[in-house]
């Protein structure tokens, strides 16, 4: 089993920044790829950025130039740094972690994100 908790996620107004930090616990041996989704309130999950153990990353074209991914191996813990952030990233993010056996993703509680003037 993998524990995933998320935080950092708040109220900031339009073009701020934010970091969203997740540590990672439990069997971490058994997964590889770390990221980030946000699902906003009528709309479905959606992948945000991704990151694997070597430190390969994907980005969602919406957040492609604005946010950045990075992992540290040591601590076991993703961060999500979002800058400029708009209102329409308003959206409760999730922490997903990928099991390299068979894809399974182990997921977070979710930390709320808040962009309003």
């Amino acid at each position: 089993q993998v524990q995933l908790v998320e935080s950092g996620g708040g109220l900031v107004q339009p073009g701020t920044s934010l970091r969203l930090s997740c540590a990672a616990s439990g069997s971490i041996g058994i997964i590889n790829v770390l990221g980030w989704y946000r699902q906003a309130p009528g709309k479905e999950r959606e992948l945000v950025a991704t990151i694997t153990r070597g430190g390969s990353s994907n980005y969602a074209d919406s957040v492609q130039g604005r946010f950045t991914i990075s992992r540290d191996n040591a601590k076991n813990t993703v961060y999500l740094q979002m800058n400029n952030l708009r209102p329409e990233d308003t959206a409760v993010y999730y922490c997903s972690a990928k099991r390299i056996a068979d894809g399974y993703r182990y997921w977070g509680q979710g930390t709320q994100v808040t962009v309003s003037s």
